[in-house]
């Protein structure tokens, strides 16, 4: 059984990285795509070239800023599930104590009541 559970655990962590992988290659290649644009000679383009550019840059911008506030509101739910998380632990812990207790007095019972 257990090692059932690392085999799977192993192949979470693989596909965990995988899919990391894939975002920073993407983020790697987006990003440099984005730099050479705004490296771009914008003295000795034709007009139309910059009119373009511009629309270019505008485009990224509000691309970029949809992106961010649905980021921001993912970062947002993934702290509520964590203090949720928490607040379900707190509230398990009285129960898990109460476990122990009666483990620990049947154990006593057990090892030191003789009748």
């Amino acid at each position: 059984m257990r090692q059932i559970i690392d085999q799977i655990v192993n192949l979470l962590q693989q596909g965990i990285t995988a899919i990391f992988k894939f975002v920073d290659l993407v983020w790697q290649w987006s990003f440099g795509q984005m730099f050479a644009i705004f490296q771009s000679n914008w003295q000795a383009l034709p007009i139309w070239k910059i009119a373009v550019l511009a629309v270019v840059v505008i485009a990224i911008i509000y691309v970029l800023y949809r992106g961010f506030f649905q980021l921001w509101r993912a970062a947002e739910q993934i702290f509520r599930a964590f203090v949720e998380l928490l607040m379900v632990l707190v509230s398990v812990l009285p129960f898990v104590l109460l476990a122990g207790i009666i483990a620990a007095a049947g154990s006593y019972v057990i090892q030191h009541v003789n009748l």
